[in-house]
């Protein structure tokens, strides 16, 4: 009987999400849409020391934002809750002490400094590790190596102490990998990690282990950092005896640098001002805010597009996709292996494409506010007309105020290669018997602007080329821009003709 599809996305609520994180969530809610499975929302806050106040709510804005939010988890309910580690904590220490009944783990006492003694003297020895394992252990402080009624003394006096992972010598272990196929590593490479802290909490290693289990996980979609503990929580399972019911593994490649030198860091994000985080967002402890995705004017859908195809290849020359048609065609089999480069071009290119597509009337609410930030009264038909006529030219929602300043402000200041290139008397000729024209005509559009025009260059056999970027920049200031008729209709007819004449009275 196939298992059901079961996936899971616990971030650790530390700070702000990394991009690298949201692609993750999003890979896992494509896989379990795609194979009519769940997807989950895990808490992973065992790391007390490392919690940030509103990290959890930021998580489930980003979520929200995004559109493409959880079944199951923290805020969303579920038949197998709780889902923030912290609320789980007797669950670990049953496995824990399991664990230790079996010999497979054991009480640890050492102090820091004898932690860093023991390092000293294996890297005096030229070890080729330096760690806690299965021969450093003899020569330390432990349940292994200390006579029973001495651990029971230890344990009654409340001494510190942290529970280890046993890991026996010369065990082969084997990871399948749906990314990177069979993975071997030699039980002598692993540690005896430490899986319950010296605070009774449990370390990553146990926690996720657990509840990955207990949660019916049937596949553990996560990055490419976590491939070197891969093997440790095989060896969990093992030891838990769950092995059969074992998840499935896929660890997805890094996000690089827009070079392709190294992983990409929030501070290589800062150093060439582009955001990594998807909102938003202040950290509390260090007070140092960063300004994500979201502020900086991305749509939900562009950025999500954009993060589906950081690592995935559809196998074909499609690049737009909704979310349906994501979901339709993602198949973990297509993920590449290799790191990602994160081009911030291509993320504004998406922004572009999917800007086009949003109707005009939803552009001009947003428009609307901005127009009001900056003391503009202006009618939602005027500036559905100007995001019509501006969204073929904008990466980002500020830019339909940015670029479109002459729709409410006459030029001061005029193209001067225009000037040199396309201002002369016969074209102030042209541009003052047009201005004339127009005074005449009672209705006014585009249309009508149009006509007027090649009335007055017919009866001078003239050309368009010799007086409409000229007339452009009377009007706007600019060399270039959108459809020129469209913005004489926005201006109206009594504007045009001040602008033309203040042009003409002002260009030397």
């Amino acid at each position: 009987m196939k298992k059901e599809v079961r996936v899971r996305f616990a971030p650790s609520p530390t700070g702000a999400l990394h991009i690298g994180g949201v692609r993750t969530a999003l890979y896992n809610y494509l896989f379990a849409k795609k194979n009519n499975g769940t997807f989950i929302l895990r808490i992973e806050d065992t790391d007390q020391a490392r919690f940030v106040p509103g990290a959890e709510e930021y998580i489930n804005e980003t979520f929200q934002w995004l559109n493409f939010e959880p079944d199951e988890g923290v805020n969303y309910g579920g038949e197998f809750g709780p889902y923030r580690q912290s609320e789980r904590r007797e669950l670990y220490l049953r496995y824990a002490q399991q664990l230790i009944e079996e010999n497979k783990a054991y009480y640890a006492f050492d102090t820091p400094e004898e932690l860093n003694a023991m390092r000293e003297k294996l890297k005096s020895a030229k070890a080729d590790n330096l760690v806690y394992d299965s021969l450093s252990r003899s020569t330390m402080k432990n349940s292994l190596t200390l006579d029973r009624s001495e651990v029971e003394k230890l344990m009654k006096q409340g001494v510190p102490h942290v529970i280890r992972l046993k890991v026996d010598r010369d065990q082969e272990v084997v990871l399948s990998d749906m990314i990177r196929g069979e993975v071997k590593v030699n039980s002598n490479n692993i540690d005896d990690k430490v899986i319950i802290k010296s605070d009774g909490m449990p370390t990553y290693h146990l926690a996720n282990v657990v509840d990955d289990h207990l949660m019916e996980i049937s596949h553990v979609i996560r990055g490419e950092e976590w491939l070197p503990s891969a093997p440790l929580h095989v060896l969990l399972y093992d030891y838990l005896g769950w092995a059969d019911t074992m998840p499935m593994f896929a660890h997805l490649p890094l996000l690089l640098k827009p070079d392709g030198n190294g992983k990409l860091s929030k501070r290589d994000a800062d150093k060439h001002g582009y955001p990594v985080f998807p909102l938003d967002w202040e950290d509390p402890k260090t007070e140092e805010r960063s300004i994500g995705f979201r502020e900086q004017g991305y749509l939900p859908e562009a950025l999500i597009n954009f993060l589906a195809l950081l690592g995935w290849n559809p196998g074909t020359e499609q690049e737009l996709f909704t979310l349906e048609e994501l979901v339709d065609q993602f198949s973990i089999e297509r993920i590449n292996k290799a790191g990602a480069k994160f081009d911030i071009e291509k993320a504004k290119w998406f922004n572009q494409q999917y800007l086009k597509n949003v109707a005009d009337e939803e552009l001009a609410v947003g428009f609307l506010m901005l127009l009001e930030e900056n003391g503009i009264n202006c009618s939602i038909e005027k500036a559905s007309a100007i995001c019509g006529l501006l969204k073929e030219r904008v990466t980002f929602p500020a830019e339909f105020w940015t670029n479109g300043q002459y729709f409410f402000y006459a030029p001061t200041e005029y193209d001067q290669n225009v000037i040199k290139k396309k201002w002369n008397d016969e074209v102030k000729i042209l541009l003052g018997d047009y201005m004339n024209a127009l005074a005449t005509v009672g209705t006014f559009n585009q249309k009508v602007a149009l006509e007027v025009l090649n009335k007055i260059l017919e009866k001078h056999e003239s050309g368009p080329g010799k007086v409409m970027q000229a007339l452009r920049m009377s009007i706007t200031g600019q060399a270039g821009g959108p459809e020129l008729m469209g913005i004489i209709e926005v201006l109206g007819r009594d504007e045009v003709i001040d602008r033309i004449e203040k042009a003409l009275n002002t260009i030397e």
